[in-house]
C-alpha cells in the first residue's frame, strides 16, 4: 500500500478546526436540552459557576494536550497520545473505547435530530415521522463525511455562526430589559453553588463540552499542526466556556434566581423558547427552533468526522481491518471508514425504529450517555499520559506538563465518577440494559489490551508499527530518519511555512 493511499489532504486552517470542534459540542443544543435539566435537578442558580469550573478544568487539560499536540501529529488523537505516555497496550484499549464512544455519540445525535426535527416540523405543518428526518441527516452526513474535510468545515462554519448568533441576540435582549439584574451575583455565591444537586450539575456541565478535544484528530490535515491544533484547542475551550457560562447566567437572571429551579423543572426543553418569546419575539423563537435542529446536525457531522478518523487510524495500523485505513484518491478523505460509520448508524437507528423505541428517551439518551462517558475517560487518560510523556524530556515544564495536566486529571476523574454514579439520571432510565452500558467500555478496553499483548508476542512486526507516530523535536535536535513504512503521513509532505520545520524523530512509545 503506497503512502498516498494513507495520506490525508492538508486543507484545514485554524478557524476551520475551531468550527469543527465547537460544532461537536453543539452549543445551542446544550443550552436548550441540557441547561434546563441542570437547573431543575442540579444546583439551580449555581449552574453558571459549574460551567466556569468545567471550563477551567478543561483549560488545565488543554495546556498539557496542546503541549503534546505540538510534538505528536497523527489522526489517531487519544490513541496516539496514550501510546506516547502510557504505552501501546493502553493506547489500543483507549483506541477501541474511542471508536465505540464517538460512534455511539454520533448515533445518539441522529436520534435527537430526528426527534426535534419532527417536533419543529409538525409545529409548522410539516408532518413527517422522525425516521424520515433521521434518514435525511444520515444521508447528508454520509455525503459530507465521504468528501474532503474542508467541505464539512465550511458547512459547519455557517451553522455555528447562526446558532451562537441567535443566543447572543437573546442575551442582549434580556440585558436590555433587565439591566444589571440579568447577571445576579448569587449564581457564584458559595451557598448557591454548593446547594442541591451539585454533582449532577457538574456532570451536565462537563458533558456539554464533549467534542472540544477533537482538534488533535485533524493534525495530519492542517497546514501547520504545531500552531493550529493548540490554538484551536484553546480557542474552542474559551469560546465554549464563556458562551455556556454567560448564557446560562442570563437565563438565571431572566427567570429569577429564586424561581429558576421550579420554572426549569416545569418547562425543561421549552425554557429557552419561552425566554425567546418573552424577550425577543415569536419570529426569533422560530429561528431558534430551526437552529436547534441545525445545531444537532452540525454536532452529528462533526462527531462523524471524529469517529471515522479514529477508525481510519486504527485501520491504518491494522488494529482494525487494514482496508479502513485507506483514503480516497480524489478527496483524500477516510472514505471507507466514513462509509462503515454510516452503515453502522443506519443499522442501529433502524433497530431502534423497528423496535418502536423512542428516538430521544431510548436511542439518544442511551447512546449519548455511553459516548459521553467514554470520551471523558479518554480525556482523563490523555491528561495523565502528558505527565508521563514529558517526565524524562528536556522540555518538561512545571506548569504545562505537570501541574496543569494533573489538575485536569483530578477534574476529569471527578467527572467520570459523577457520570457513572448518575448514569441513570444522564440517560433518563433505570433499565438494566442501559445502566450496564459503562461495563461495555471496560470490556472493550480489556479486549484491546489483551489483543495488543498477544500481538506483541505473536505479531511483533505489527506490534512495532502500533502508534508509530513521529515526534517533532526542537530545532537543535539532530534529525533521525523515520521508518518509511510506519511514518505518519504528515511527514510525507513538507510544511508550507516560510521557516524550516524542525527535524522529525520516530516516537519511542512506552511498552
Amino acid at each position: 500500500m503506497s503512502t498516498s493511499d494513507t495520506q490525508l489532504r492538508r486543507t484545514l486552517t485554524t478557524p476551520k478546526i475551531v468550527f469543527l470542534v465547537i460544532a461537536a459540542a453543539a452549543p445551542l443544543a446544550a443550552m436548550v436540552g441540557t441547561v434546563p435539566l441542570a437547573f431543575a435537578i442540579g444546583d439551580g442558580a449555581g449552574v453558571p459557576a459549574m460551567f466556569v469550573f468545567a471550563g477551567l478544568t478543561l483549560l488545565f487539560f488543554s495546556v498539557g494536550y496542546a503541549a503534546m499536540s505540538r510534538r505528536i501529529v497523527n489522526a489517531g488523537g487519544f490513541y496516539t497520545y496514550l501510546a506516547g505516555g502510557l504505552g501501546k497496550p493502553v493506547a489500543v484499549g483507549g483506541g477501541v473505547i474511542a471508536v465505540i464512544s464517538y460512534n455511539a455519540a454520533t448515533i445518539g445525535l441522529v436520534g435527537a435530530f430526528g426527534y426535534f426535527a419532527q417536533l419543529v416540523g409538525e409545529a409548522y405543518g410539516l408532518k413527517l415521522p422522525w425516521q424520515v428526518w433521521a434518514g435525511v441527516a444520515v444521508v447528508a452526513v454520509a455525503v459530507l463525511g465521504y468528501r474532503q474535510i474542508d467541505l464539512s468545515a465550511k458547512v459547519l462554519s455557517i451553522l455555528m455562526v447562526a446558532e451562537i448568533g441567535v443566543l447572543a441576540v437573546l442575551d442582549v435582549a434580556v440585558f436590555a430589559h433587565k439591566g444589571a439584574a440579568t447577571l445576579p451575583a448569587t449564581s457564584f455565591h458559595p451557598h448557591t453553588v454548593f446547594s442541591g444537586g451539585l454533582g449532577v450539575a457538574m456532570m451536565f456541565a462537563f458533558i456539554s463540552f464533549i467534542g472540544f478535544e477533537s482538534a488533535a484528530l485533524y493534525g495530519e490535515e492542517t497546514r501547520n499542526p504545531r500552531r493550529s491544533v493548540p490554538m484551536a484547542t484553546y480557542v474552542s475551550v474559551i469560546v465554549i466556556s464563556v458562551f455556556y457560562a454567560l448564557t446560562s447566567w442570563v437565563a438565571v437572571g431572566a427567570v429569577g434566581a429564586d424561581k429558576v429551579t421550579q420554572v426549569a423543572g416545569e418547562q425543561l426543553g421549552m425554557l429557552f423558547f419561552g425566554l425567546s418569546d418573552t424577550y425577543v419575539g415569536s419570529a426569533a423563537t422560530t429561528v431558534l427552533q430551526i437552529l436547534l435542529c441545525t445545531s444537532l446536525f452540525a454536532a452529528t457531522l462533526a462527531l462523524h468526522n471524529a469517529a471515522n478518523r479514529y477508525t481510519f487510524a486504527l485501520g491504518r495500523e491494522r488494529v482494525l481491518p487494514r482496508a479502513l485505513g485507506v483514503v480516497h484518491r480524489k478527496h483524500q478523505s477516510p472514505h471507507r471508514a466514513s462509509l462503515v460509520q454510516t452503515v453502522l448508524t443506519v443499522i442501529l437507528v433502524g433497530v431502534f425504529a423497528l423496535a418502536g423505541l423512542d428516538p430521544y428517551t431510548n436511542l439518544a439518551t442511551a447512546m449519548l450517555g455511553l459516548g459521553t462517558l467514554g470520551i471523558i475517560v479518554l480525556q482523563a487518560g490523555a491528561a495523565l499520559s502528558v505527565v508521563f510523556f514529558f517526565r524524562n524530556r528536556p522540555e518538561r515544564h512545571w506548569w504545562r506538563t505537570i501541574v496543569a495536566p494533573v489538575l485536569g486529571v483530578i477534574g476529569l476523574v471527578t467527572a467520570t465518577v459523577l457520570v457513572v454514579r448518575n448514569f441513570d439520571v444522564l440517560t433518563g432510565t433505570h433499565a438494566v440494559v442501559v445502566t450496564a452500558l459503562p461495563w461495555l467500555l471496560l470490556a472493550a478496553a480489556v479486549v484491546g489490551v489483551i489483543y495488543t499483548l498477544w500481538m506483541r508476542s505473536a505479531r511483533p512486526d505489527r506490534y512495532a508499527g502500533l502508534a508509530a507516530v513521529q515526534i517533532r523535536e526542537d530545532d537543535d535536535t539532530p534529525a533521525e530518519a523515520a521508518p518509511a513504512a510506519e511514518a505518519a503521513p504528515a511527514a510525507a509532505e513538507p510544511e508550507p511555512a516560510a521557516t524550516p520545520e524542525p527535524a522529525l524523530e520516530p516516537a519511542h512509545s512506552a511498552d
